[in-house]
């Protein structure tokens, strides 16, 4: 197999640690991509019983921001939300925040990551119990994204969002068909507002730490500037119909759920002068181009997205929270009648999923095909 971002922490992440500071989370990050399929994670040996060919296969690290990871945990996501799934419209929306923020969210992942959470979450929430739009209490995920194309830090909020939700009198409601679920301008202000307010108490309580470039708001005079910019500028979010159909939203989610900075197949050349990898120009509609960062660099722009140990990166919101999301979806679904899908890997084997999504049967022999090939002996994880 190919994992060409392995590769580049073998290659370069020591060098890295002595020009950049780690983080404790960022260097456990990094030990998991470096180890991953490894030795070092201990494994297993097989042997086919018919003509004796034998392999070793190692473990996966099983790290959210491991590259080789995310596709069987992905996938079992997805069947999972089936079951959560209503025919109706759905909204994509995309909550962002002036880049003037980000040296103070760097500074602070966990407090200010989990205030863009609720920001958001909340400014949904109002608008959606708002009479002028739904009335209703809707359901929405969001999950928390902290990169751009250039492996740049650009922390934003996806929202996958119901156009549909429960009255006071248990009620399913949609959107009209020519309704575009909150103006936009109204989602930014108050987006923006609920954020501000926030962050002003923060910063009073002495609950905001201050480093790098965002040391000088410790001083009163420079974070009051700093406030003041925020609410001169335009916060836009981005907000569309995405798709109809309990069918094109489970489609939809595993674009945005459990992707990381960079995947490996956008990984065009690694060496010593670089790492050239493909971007995206979503101003010139996604036209595609390539990017070289020297490759200490290219590592610490990979670190800066690393999560803060325990931070839940998906979450659910209103009708969708998952302390009454199983009652309030069964009444949803008995106004919306249709044949929905129903999780189809629920109860099976990691085995019988592997066969059931990829075709991948490991019990045959990648040399006579018998299915006669299995494990004789584990192989324990290095110490």
């Amino acid at each position: 197999m190919n994992y060409p971002i392995q590769d580049i922490f073998l290659e370069y992440y020591e060098a890295a640690k002595t020009q950049y500071p780690v983080s404790q989370d960022m260097h456990k990050a990094a030990s998991a991509i470096m180890n991953c399929k490894t030795s070092a994670l201990g494994g297993n040996v097989s042997v086919c019983q018919d003509c004796g060919h034998s392999e070793t296969h190692y473990n996966s690290c099983r790290n959210r921001h491991c590259p080789c990871c995310q596709g069987l945990v992905k996938e079992k996501w997805i069947d999972q939300r089936k079951s959560e799934v209503i025919d109706a419209p759905y909204f994509h929306i995309v909550f962002t925040v002036p880049e003037e923020l980000n040296p103070l969210i760097y500074a602070n992942k966990k407090l200010l990551y989990s205030l863009l959470y609720k920001a958001s979450a909340d400014t949904l929430m109002e608008l959606g119990k708002d009479k002028k739009y739904l009335n209703a209490s809707i359901g929405f995920m969001s999950i928390l994204h902290t990169w751009g194309q250039a492996l740049n830090f650009h922390p934003h909020i996806h929202s996958i969002v119901l156009g549909g939700g429960l009255t006071k009198d248990l009620k399913f409601k949609t959107v009209k068909n020519d309704q575009f679920l909150f103006p936009v301008r109204v989602v930014s202000r108050l987006f923006r507002g609920k954020f501000m307010d926030a962050l002003k108490k923060l910063y009073k309580s002495g609950k905001l730490l201050f480093s790098g470039s965002s040391l000088k708001f410790q001083q009163p005079g420079e974070f009051q500037k700093l406030v003041d910019l925020l609410y001169v500028k335009e916060w836009i979010p981005h907000i569309k119909e995405t798709f109809k159909g309990a069918k094109n939203v489970i489609e939809y989610l595993g674009r945005y759920t459990h992707r990381i900075a960079i995947s490996n197949a956008r990984i065009v050349s690694i060496s010593d002068k670089g790492i050239t990898f493909k971007v995206k120009n979503y101003r010139k509609q996604g036209e595609s181009t390539q990017m070289t960062l020297e490759p200490t660099e290219f590592i610490r722009r990979f670190l800066m997205h690393i999560l803060p140990k325990g931070f839940v990166k998906i979450r659910y919101y209103g009708i969708l929270s998952n302390r009454s999301k199983k009652a309030k979806l069964k009444i949803c679904r008995n106004f919306i009648k249709r044949n929905y899908p129903k999780p189809l890997l629920e109860g099976l084997t990691t085995t019988q999923i592997l066969l059931a999504l990829f075709g991948v049967d490991i019990h045959k022999c990648p040399k006579c095909s018998n299915r006669n090939f299995n494990m004789i002996r584990s192989i324990p994880q290095r110490e």
